[in-house]
């Protein structure tokens, strides 16, 4: 690298800004990488309580970049996925909607039954990235250091540090979370608005194995979602929760005792996996949605949350972070290749209206999915029970929604089809 220019600067090292950076070091940009805390901190088990979805095309990306042998044997296959309505006893409906990873098989490489996505948690994840990242010639990484100004014209842009170093690159990518500065310090708008949930993260262990099968009950404050994780290192069977409800139950839940708390997930849970209890903190997180009315300014890229944040009820909000960072790379190393300018206007909008239509897609779509199955008015929650197992009766209409899952639908950048740009 030549001095502290460089072709593109990340603005946060979470799991999409650290992705980010390394798809772009390892196609040969030249890249620095931003946080204010020490990246160290960020694989430390109790940082984050969540898991991340991983869906089969999001996979084939990871393992183009060798992050993948890295976090195989941490990984859990989703295999199944089950649909099913529940009422405030947690029981659910006899209608419900079955996903079978076979269904797609001609599709995957080689032909084969793949799964449809994994579970791996998070600190997994960051830790392999990190250690990617360390070895990646192409890739600076500051940290800890924060952004404290940021100069941006038509030829370049200027990040000034809060330790005093100056950074010139030819473009800027946020990938600072849904509220981040530089979307709003560059005037771009968002559409945002709370769904007054709150999901509840936790790790429950359970008498008997999940399968590989996930399982979402749509219960009337919020979805309940039961994710395979891998086996403990003692052996007990593990699902990773993500519990949503009504922020003001979800906080009266939170500061119940454990006994307490272990009946109210209990009746949630049920009893299809034998006896089972929460082990381990509980994390919270409110939800809402967050999607900016552009994805790019002058020398300026969104990517990831920054540009979307959406209800976690499909899981898919890291995958669509994911193919932003495919199909940002994949413009940039052809503009680069080319001999024009990466940061230029005309690349940047490549990007934004390759990514706008599927993010718009999955956006709408999960803010319907919650507002449908968040409630418990009986006419909708008959129709819906019905439109689940009309789905599960019609196999390509259960086709077409496993394709969507593994992110198997729409122009696909190369790194999602498992090459290099």
């Amino acid at each position: 690298m030549q001095g502290d220019r460089f072709d593109l600067a990340v603005v946060g090292a979470g799991l999409n800004g650290s992705l980010l950076a390394l798809a772009a070091g390892e196609a040969g940009l030249d890249t620095v990488l931003v946080d204010r805390v020490p990246l160290r901190s960020l694989t430390e088990a109790g940082f984050d309580g969540r898991t991340t979805a991983i869906a089969y095309t999001s996979q084939r990306l990871f393992a183009a970049l060798d992050i993948w042998p890295e976090v195989a044997d941490k990984a859990e296959p989703i295999l199944d996925i089950r649909i099913s309505d529940a009422g405030h006893d947690g029981r659910p409906s006899p209608l419900f909607l079955h996903f079978d990873h076979r269904e797609a098989a001609s599709e995957t490489d080689g032909g084969g039954a793949a799964p449809m996505g994994w579970i791996v948690e998070n600190r997994f994840l960051r830790a392999a990235l990190l250690r990617r990242l360390v070895s990646c010639p192409h890739v600076e990484l500051v940290a800890p250091d924060e952004v404290v100004e940021t100069k941006r014209d038509p030829s370049r842009a200027e990040l000034v540090l809060k330790s005093g170093r100056q950074l010139t690159a030819r473009l800027v990518a946020s990938a600072e979370g849904r509220f981040g500065a530089m979307r709003e310090e560059a005037g771009i708008g968002a559409r945002a608005w709370s769904y007054d949930q709150i999901a509840i993260v936790l790790v429950a262990r359970h008498e008997r194995p999940h399968r590989g099968v996930a399982q979402e009950k749509f219960l009337p404050g919020g979805p309940f979602a039961i994710l395979p994780m891998r086996d403990s290192e003692s052996g007990e069977h593990r699902s990773s929760i993500v519990w949503s409800e009504g922020a003001d139950l979800a906080r009266r839940l939170l500061e119940l005792d454990a006994p307490r708390f272990q009946a109210e997930f209990q009746r949630r849970f049920g009893d299809y996996l034998g006896k089972v209890e929460p082990v381990g903190p509980r994390w919270w997180y409110p939800l809402g949605l967050v999607h900016a009315e552009r994805y790019v300014d002058t020398r300026l890229v969104l990517v990831g949350d920054a540009a979307h944040g959406i209800h976690p009820i499909a899981g898919q909000g890291y995958n669509l972070g994911v193919r932003d960072i495919a199909a940002l790379v994949e413009v940039l190393v052809e503009s680069k290749r080319l001999g024009l300018d990466v940061g230029a206007a005309d690349t940047l909008e490549r990007y934004a209206q390759w990514r706008r239509a599927d993010n718009f897609a999955m956006v709408a779509a999960t803010d319907l999915l919650n507002r449908l199955f968040s409630n418990d008015i009986k006419p909708i929650r008959l129709a819906r029970d019905i439109g689940l197992a009309a789905v599960h009766r019609v196999p390509p209409l259960r086709r077409f929604f496993v394709r969507h899952a593994m992110g198997l639908v729409g122009d696909l950048p190369k790194l999602i089809r498992g090459e290099r740009p």
